[in-house]
């Protein structure tokens, strides 16, 4: 049991909480976040242990503007993608933890990225930085955001004119990678299932072409996402598009790997062999790409580490807030799996 001179010597933690409360360390964060969804009861009594082992005070201590609140994209992380924000938001927490910076976590959505609704999450948080996880802000929004100063951190996210701090995947150079895998394993003839609606989701597009540029003798075809009710229906709708139009790809890079696995059930259903006939590779490296028959080859995202670099993004501009705003690129890596292979093996 976890008591009070256990810790001492060290700065009491979250699972410290958790472990003399009888609670997860989720159920823990989310308290101490003020994030609804827990009985009274529960929040009294974790709040109470906090208090008994001395983490309050050390929140306490950190002083008043080090409060933050993370505005995620609502969407995306209660849908397809909650695997990848939740390793994201993982990584944040924990950073901030270890900062004894409270960070609150709430969810929005891409229209509601407006002046008032920035300012009221502010004020109800008493908070003095920000972070913006998988939403863009619309010019007008990040024009007030810059003029009122608000430290503000992109998370998964770029800004184009880089008046903002922001942390992503190496967008551009991990869809080359993923493009030059299925080039150096023969194929000339892919296609790129995607969207075009967030700059970092254009970055993955550069990546694909250069990559295809830089071939001789290769063809690539950006083609847009039908839709779906989910990524993984996309991915069906669309593949069964390109067969139906006679298509001739060999191989196919997908948006992520929810997509990529509906493209590839897609072409199992038209009597195609996966990889013999075609080949597939997707991004992000979730779960759903080690369930996939044959196993998906994709390109793992180090999720955690986006968040934790997020906080350090967010440490640095408040300590220094007139710095130029900087942007970090982490490197994704392949994922082996069986649905690459030479085209007509």
């Amino acid at each position: 049991m976890t008591d009070a001179a256990s810790i001492s010597g060290r700065r009491p933690r979250q699972a410290d909480i958790a472990e003399r409360a009888g609670v997860s360390i989720s159920t823990v964060s989310r308290v101490l976040a003020n994030e609804p969804g827990i009985s009274d009861s529960v929040r009294r009594h974790v709040l109470e242990v906090a208090g008994e082992i001395g983490y309050l005070a050390r929140r306490q201590a950190s002083g008043p503007g080090h409060q933050l609140v993370a505005l995620v994209h609502a969407v995306q992380a209660t849908a397809d993608l909650s695997s990848f924000y939740d390793g994201v938001l993982r990584g944040l927490r924990e950073a901030a933890e270890d900062a004894g910076m409270p960070l609150a976590v709430r969810l929005t959505y891409a229209d509601a990225i407006t002046r008032e609704e920035l300012e009221r999450h502010l004020a109800e948080e008493g908070a003095g930085g920000l972070f913006l996880v998988g939403v863009d802000a619309p010019e007008a929004t990040g024009r007030w955001l810059r003029e009122a100063g608000i430290p503000v951190v992109l998370v998964n996210g770029a800004d184009p004119g880089l008046t903002f701090d922001c942390v992503s995947p190496s967008n551009f150079y991990g869809a080359r990678q993923a493009t030059e895998i299925l080039l150096a394993a023969g194929h000339r003839r892919l296609a790129y299932l995607t969207r075009s609606v967030r700059p970092t989701l254009r970055e993955r597009i550069r990546g694909f072409e250069a990559a295809i540029a830089a071939t001789p003798g290769a063809r690539g075809t950006v083609v847009e996402l039908k839709q779906g009710e989910t990524g993984l229906q996309e991915g069906i709708n669309t593949m069964k598009t390109l067969i139906a139009e006679g298509t001739d790809v060999t191989a196919v890079l997908c948006l992520n790997d929810l997509i990529a696995v509906g493209a590839m059930e897609a072409a199992q259903r038209a009597g195609r062999r996966v990889p013999d006939d075609i080949s597939f590779m997707g991004f992000d490296g979730l779960p759903c790409a080690a369930m996939a028959s044959p196993r998906l080859a994709t390109m793992d995202v180090p999720r955690e580490k986006l968040g934790r670099e997020a906080l350090a993004l967010m440490q640095a501009r408040l300590a220094s807030p007139h710095e130029p705003a900087r942007q970090v690129l982490l490197a994704v890596r392949p994922q082996a799996g069986g649905s690459v292979a030479p085209p007509g093996s």
